[in-house]
């Protein structure tokens, strides 16, 4: 499995988890065809550097915007300020949409993204196909 963004989409995710830390960062990614067109940023209701909890109605204003355009929720993503650079097992115990996971760490100081599916408490690794860009971020 793997999901296709454009470099601008990852722009967009690494400008907001960066703005927000030490504090996790979250948001969702709409499209179609595991193609996504759109990402849309939600405020973490938590403000915690270890956690993350989507303010419920900018989640909602999210989801009736996707469904107005005719998209699909592909992905959900958050940071991990301080690491780890996979899912967590809160991450684990809370998933509840069949979406890809993107996990947003910096290791070594470097914010880098990596993808997710998480099915039945089992975690496998999604390729994120950057276009627009020489190679993943």
């Amino acid at each position: 499995m793997q999901l296709d963004l454009k470099q601008e989409h990852l722009d967009i995710m690494r400008a907001h988890v960066e703005s927000h830390a030490p504090l996790e960062a979250c948001g969702l990614l709409a499209g179609k065809n595991n193609s996504v067109e759109k990402v849309l940023l939600i405020a973490n209701q938590a403000q915690s550097p270890v956690r993350f909890r989507m303010d419920p109605a900018e989640q909602l204003e999210a989801f009736n915007w996707i469904e107005s355009n005719e998209m699909y929720l592909l992905a959900i993503f958050h940071s991990h300020p301080a690491g780890p650079e996979t899912v967590s097992v809160t991450d684990i115990a809370e998933a509840t949409y069949p979406v890809v996971q993107i996990i947003w760490s910096r290791p070594n100081g470097v914010w880098q993204a990596r993808g997710f599916w998480i099915q039945d408490k089992q975690v496998s690794e999604v390729q994120l196909q950057i276009t627009g860009s020489q190679q993943p971020s």
